[in-house]
C-alpha cells in the first residue's frame, strides 16, 4: 500500500517546505490538463499509465527565476551586472584594436602642475598633460569612454558649420549614446530623452547635460581613485627624484 495514499501523509522533506502560491508555468498547466484532474501520486506510483511520467521527462523544467529572487544566477540583475561587465571588456579589447584619437599635445608638465591635480578635478580637466594622464588611467578601469565623450562634446562646442555640427553630433550619438554601441556612456532615462529631442536639431551645445552628467561621475567615481592609483603616484614620486637630482 502507497503511503502517499493515505489522508493528510506528507513527506518529511515538504513538512518545513514554503507552497509557491503563484501562477502555474505554462507547460506545466498543459501537463495537468492533459492529465484530466490526475493527482502527483498516480504519476510517481506508475499507476496513470506511464503518461505522467512520460510527461514530466519530456516537458521542460521552469526558470527557476520565476519562484526565486535569491537562488538563481540567471536572474536579470545578474544578467545586466554581467553584461556591463562583459562590455567594459569589450573596450578595453577594441580600444587597443581600433584606431583611437590620438592623445592631446602636450608639453611635459611640470611637478607643480602634478601636484596641483590633487587638488581638484577641475585643474586636472583643464590641463591637456591631466586630461591624457586621467585617460590612461580610465583605459585601465574600462571607461575610457567617458573621457573621449567628454573630448567629443568639447570639440563639438567649438564648431560653426552647420553641416560639421549635424556630422558631429550624428558620430557622438552612434559611438556613446546608442545602446547598440560598445561605448555608450551611463545616462540616465532625463538625460536620454533630452539629447533624442535636441537630435531633430543638432547644436553644438546638444550634449551639454549629458557631458555635465559624465563629468560628474567621472569627478565622484573615477578621480578619488586616480589619485591613490600608481599611476599618478609614479607621476610624483618620479618628479620628486627629478626635483631633488637637479
Amino acid at each position: 500500500m502507497c503511503l502517499r495514499k493515505r489522508s493528510g501523509y506528507r513527506p518529511p522533506d515538504l513538512i518545513n517546505a514554503k507552497i509557491y502560491t503563484g501562477p502555474i508555468p505554462a507547460e506545466r498547466g498543459g501537463e495537468l490538463a492533459m492529465g484530466g484532474g490526475r493527482s502527483e501520486t498516480s504519476a510517481l506510483s506508475g499507476t496513470g499509465g506511464g503518461r505522467g511520467t512520460t510527461t514530466t521527462q519530456n516537458s521542460q523544467r521552469p526558470n527557476a527565476c520565476c519562484f526565486c529572487w535569491c537562488c538563481c544566477c540567471s536572474c536579470s540583475w545578474n544578467e545586466e551586472e554581467r553584461r556591463r561587465r562583459s562590455r567594459r571588456k569589450r573596450i578595453s579589447q577594441d580600444t587597443k584594436m581600433e584606431t583611437i584619437p590620438n592623445c592631446e599635445a602636450c608639453t611635459k608638465p611640470s611637478m607643480e602642475e602634478i601636484r596641483l591635480w590633487s587638488q581638484s578635478f577641475d585643474k586636472l580637466m583643464k590641463n591637456p598633460a591631466g586630461r591624457n594622464v586621467f585617460r590612461e588611467f580610465l583605459r585601465t578601469e574600462y571607461s575610457e569612454e567617458n573621457m573621449l565623450f567628454w573630448l567629443a562634446c568639447e570639440d563639438l562646442k567649438k564648431e560653426i558649420n552647420k553641416n560639421a555640427i549635424e556630422e558631429k553630433a550624428r558620430s557622438i550619438y552612434e559611438d556613446y549614446i546608442s545602446i547598440l554601441s560598445p561605448k555608450e556612456v551611463s545616462l540616465d532615462a532625463r538625460v536620454r530623452e533630452v539629447i533624442n529631442r535636441k537630435m531633430q536639431d543638432p547644436t553644438p551645445h546638444s550634449f551639454e547635460d549629458a557631458q555635465l552628467q559624465i563629468y560628474t561621475l567621472m569627478h565622484r567615481d573615477s578621480y578619488p581613485r586616480f589619485l591613490s592609483s600608481n599611476i599618478y603616484k609614479s607621476l610624483v614620486h618620479g618628479g620628486s627624484r627629478t626635483s631633488s637630482e637637479s
